[in-house]
């Protein structure tokens, strides 16, 4: 069978595009270029991406879908600062280190977000992680 050079496809591949694209992000958040959304706890803020929240969490994704406003600022009550900003460095660059002591409230902030890889919805997942955290 002869194919014809027009219809002859070739795969091309960026090499370490998750690496790249991945830290891409993180700079853009640590840079706060294109924030779109401010979460607010503790008398203090984290900007962040919506679309990085709405990738992550089904939570931030319905209030997000729902929301017209250009920049949306989020009270979180409850919600310590340390919590949320562990929550959006795992959620950027999937993996966070989090103290014994605050395992719990950690996990409990991120089951109310519906965090992807930390909500009861990945429960292997989450131990996995969990006992990582833990060194068991």
């Amino acid at each position: 069978m002869k194919m014809d050079a027009a219809t002859q496809k070739f795969c091309l591949q960026w090499n370490d595009f998750k690496g790249i694209v991945t830290s891409a992000l993180y700079n853009l958040r640590n840079d706060e270029d294109f924030v779109d959304v401010t979460l607010c706890c503790e008398g203090r803020q984290i900007k962040a991406h919506r679309m990085m929240l709405s990738a992550c969490s089904p939570y931030f994704k319905e209030v997000l879908k729902g929301n017209p406003c250009q920049h949306p600022v989020f009270f979180l009550k409850d919600v310590s600062y340390f919590d949320i900003s562990s929550i959006i460095e795992f959620i950027y660059t999937g993996e966070v280190n989090v103290g014994q002591s605050n395992l719990s409230s950690f996990l409990k902030t991120a089951e109310m977000l519906q965090v992807k890889g930390l909500a009861n919805q990945d429960k292997d997942r989450k131990v996995e992680r969990i006992m990582a955290m833990m060194d068991l």
